[in-house]
């Protein structure tokens, strides 16, 4: 997962960037029927979010829960999840952080861009925690795809 979040560093980040991440999560959960609500920030500015049919105010607070963990830690909610589990223990017992302000399950992902580090977050949240954090890693991996390819 280190190696995950170092290869999707971005060369930008821009508005229209965060649409079109954005709209392309859309349109995965959407070819899915995947019940996710999508949050893209930049900082503390919220640049794009989407409540997909079968999503529910619960996942806005998992978005919450999850992103502040990548906020707190700059790495993905899965990786830090795991970092705890490797250890033997879990986040909630040992990160002395509030699980009910924090999560690190799966489904929260930095947005790191070349030389600046981490300036924001995309979450996904409504599917078991791997397969929303494979859904951020697919729509990342398009995205970067895109700004790699353009002028």
């Amino acid at each position: 997962m280190e190696k995950q979040e170092r290869r999707l560093t971005l060369p930008r980040f821009t508005y229209e960037d965060a649409w079109t991440l954005g709209t392309r999560l859309v349109e995965v959960a959407q070819a899915r029927n995947a019940p996710v609500a999508i949050d893209i920030r930049r900082g503390h500015q919220q640049l794009f979010h989407a409540a997909l049919d079968g999503s529910t105010p619960e996942n806005d607070a998992w978005i919450d829960r999850k992103r502040r963990v990548v906020e707190h830690y700059g790495h993905s909610s899965l990786l830090v999840g795991t970092r705890y589990r490797d250890r033997g223990t879990t986040f909630e017992d040992s990160s002395r952080l509030d699980p009910t302000t924090h999560a690190a399950h799966g489904g929260a992902f930095p947005i790191r861009v070349t030389g600046a580090g981490v300036i924001g977050t995309v979450v996904v949240s409504g599917l078991p925690q791997l397969e929303d954090h494979a859904m951020v890693v697919e729509a990342l991996e398009r995205l970067l795809a895109i700004l790699e390819s353009a002028p």
